[in-house]
C-alpha cells in the first residue's frame, strides 16, 4: 500500500530543506515565502534491519524494501482557508495525503526570515491549526445543510449523520482538531469524517521540530513549549535538524554517514525515526515474502487478516485466498532457512481469520 506523508508548515521553516534531505530531491529551498508553489513528491525506502538480515540468509536475486511517498506542500499563511497566498492549492494538496508532517521552526537565525517576524512555534502551529479548522468547518457546514434537509424527511441514516456532524462542528468551534474526537466515535462516524469528508484536522500529525545542531539531542525552550501545547492532542513530536539531515544526504558511503552520526551523538539519521513515527501514526506494520528470486517488505494496516495482506501483493491473491504459510521472523533467523524451519515444525498454516503480525514471513496459496 502506498503511504503518503505531506510536509507542511509556514514559509521558511525548513520544509524544503528537510524534503531534500529525506528524498535527495531537488525542491527549491529559498529564503522567501512560497519558494515551493507546486507539491514536490519524492519516494524514500523504509529502512528495516530485518529485511537486510533476511537477504543475507536467503541471498535472493533482488531485495525490495517498502516505500513512503513524501510530498513537499507549499507554505501556508493566515487567511489560507479564504484563499490567501497559495491557500486553496495548499488545502487541496493536503487533503490527498495519509498523514501530515508539520514542520515547526524551533531555531533562531537572524539570516533566515520568519514570515511573522519572530520565532514562536506555538503561534506558528496555531496559525495552521486555525486555517485547517476553518476549512473543515466550512466543509462540515455544507454537508450538514444537505443532511439536515434529508433528516427532516425522516431518513434514519441522515439523522445519524446529522448527529455526527453536529458533534464535529461543536468540536471544531471549540478550537480542537477532529483527530482528538475520533477515538470517541464508532466506525461509521470515523468513515464519514475521514473517508467521505476527508477532513484536514482528522489526519494524523507528526510535529517535526526543526532545531539547530546544538539542540538536536536535547531540544530547547522552543521544543518544550511546543510539546506542552500539543500534550492533549493525539499527535507525535519529533526533534530533527534539517541541516544535519542535509549533510547526511550528501555523504556517499554508509561508513562516512556512521562516522558523522557518531560525531553528532546520534544513533541513526532522523529520517529513520521520522518514517517510524509515520508508520505508528497510521498504525501500519510490515510483513515479508522471501524466496530465491526476491526478498521483499510489504506494508499492511495493523489488525489486517491474511487475505487482506495477500491483496497488497495482488487482488487475485485476496480473491482466491486458500491459506497462508507463516514463519515468524525470529524462527527464520534462528534456523537460517525455510527448509530448516519446516523441519523444526515452526511453519504455521493459517486460514482467512489469521491476523498478520509485524515481521511475519508469509507465502500465500490461492486459486482463481
Amino acid at each position: 500500500m502506498a503511504l503518503q506523508c505531506g510536509i507542511v508548515g509556514l514559509p521558511n521553516v525548513g520544509k524544503s530543506t528537510l524534503f531534500n534531505a529525506l528524498t535527495s530531491g531537488k525542491a527549491l529551498a529559498a529564503n522567501y515565502p512560497f519558494a515551493t508553489k507546486d507539491p514536490n513528491v519524492g519516494v524514500i525506502t523504509v529502512p528495516d534491519e530485518r529485511l537486510d538480515r533476511l537477504a543475507e540468509l536467503v541471498r535472493p536475486q533482488r531485495v525490495v524494501p517498502t516505500t513512503v511517498e513524501i510530498v513537499d506542500i507549499a507554505g501556508l499563511i493566515k487567511g489560507a482557508s479564504k484563499g490567501e497566498g497559495l491557500g486553496n492549492q495548499f488545502l487541496a494538496n493536503i487533503r490527498e495525503v495519509d498523514a501530515i508532517v508539520h514542520v515547526v521552526r524551533c531555531f533562531e537565525d537572524d539570516n533566515i526570515v520568519h514570515v511573522d517576524g519572530s520565532v514562536n512555534p506555538v503561534r506558528d502551529k496555531e496559525v495552521i491549526d486555525l486555517e485547517l479548522g476553518l476549512k473543515d468547518l466550512e466543509t462540515v457546514e455544507k454537508r450538514l445543510d444537505r443532511v439536515s434537509r434529508a433528516a427532516k424527511a425522516g431518513n434514519k441514516e441522515e439523522l445519524r449523520n446529522q448527529e455526527i456532524l453536529n458533534a464535529v462542528k461543536a468540536h471544531l468551534e471549540s478550537g480542537q482538531p477532529v483527530r482528538s474526537l475520533l477515538a470517541h466515535m464508532d466506525d461509521d462516524a470515523r468513515r464519514l469524517i475521514t473517508k467521505e469528508l476527508s477532513l484536514l484536522t482528522a489526519k494524523p500529525v507528526l510535529y517535526a521540530c526543526n532545531v539547530d545542531e546544538a539542540s538536536v539531542l536535547t531540544g530547547n525552550a522552543h521544543t518544550e513549549a511546543l510539546r506542552a501545547a500539543v500534550a492533549n492532542e493525539d499527535a507525535h513530536v519529533l526533534i530533527i535538524c534539517a541541516g544535519i539531515e542535509a549533510q547526511i544526504a550528501e555523504m556517499d558511503s554508509p561508513e562516512e554517514q556512521a562516522e558523522f552520526l557518531e560525531m553528532m551523538g546520534l544513533k541513526e539519521p532522523g529520517r529513520n525515526t521520522l518514517i517510524r513515527h509515520c508508520y505508528a501514526l497510521l498504525d501500519l506494520i510490515t510483513y515479508f515474502t522471501a524466496g530465491e528470486k526476491e526478498v521483499r517488505a510489504w506494508t499492511v494496516r495493523r489488525g489486517a487478516k491474511a487475505p487482506e495482506a495477500a491483496g497488497v501483493i495482488h487482488s487475485d491473491f485476496e480473491k482466491g485466498f486458500i491459506r497462508a504459510e507463516v514463519i515468524k521472523y525470529e524462527d527464520f533467523i534462528r534456523y537460517g532457512s525455510e527448509a530448516k524451519v519446516k523441519e523444526a515444525g515452526k511453519m504455521a498454516v493459517e486460514g482467512k481469520e489469521y491476523v498478520v503480525q509485524d515481521g511475519d514471513i508469509m507465502h500465500f496459496r490461492f486459486n482463481v
